[in-house]
């Protein structure tokens, strides 16, 4: 048992006690009337708390089901709850994976145009044999 509420039972169990003779020094002095209604309220609070208790421990006894701190029975998640729980990181690398192919064509699509304007043009053989030339290709094209 925590400490912490073994704290505040104990707080509990000495305020109610104090109470308890506190009420029962002053219960002598009450008209016969008064100390009737009093046992009579008194018995009903004991049997509501009994019945309370009872209502509270027979489902958890009964079923073995027990509601965990995040809302979930017993640990147990549906494995459609597990899947939303994966589909945004499984939508993330599908989405970059898209983003890196649709890239990659791009690239090659206008390598692809610079390829087909530089060979289309009118060049001698000489010219790929030229310095100037290849560095003109490496820079790439020029708007």
């Amino acid at each position: 048992m925590n400490t912490s509420r073994h704290n505040d039972h104990t707080l509990e169990a000495r305020l109610g006690a104090q109470f308890t003779v506190a009420l029962s020094r002053q219960a002598d002095g009450l008209p016969h009337d008064v100390t009737e209604r009093l046992r009579f309220a008194r018995e009903q609070a004991l049997s509501a708390a009994r019945a309370a208790r009872a209502t509270v421990a027979v489902p958890v006894a009964a079923s073995g089901v027990v509601m965990t701190g995040n809302g979930t029975l017993g640990g147990f998640v549906p494995w459609w709850q597990r899947a939303a729980s994966v589909a945004p990181l499984v939508l993330l690398v599908v989405g970059l994976l898209m983003i890196d192919r649709w890239s990659m064509r791009e690239q090659v699509v206008a390598a692809a145009e610079f390829d087909a304007q530089l060979l289309a043009d009118d060049l001698p053989p000489a010219a790929f044999s030229d310095p100037g030339f290849a560095e003109f290709l490496r820079s790439g094209p020029t708007p």
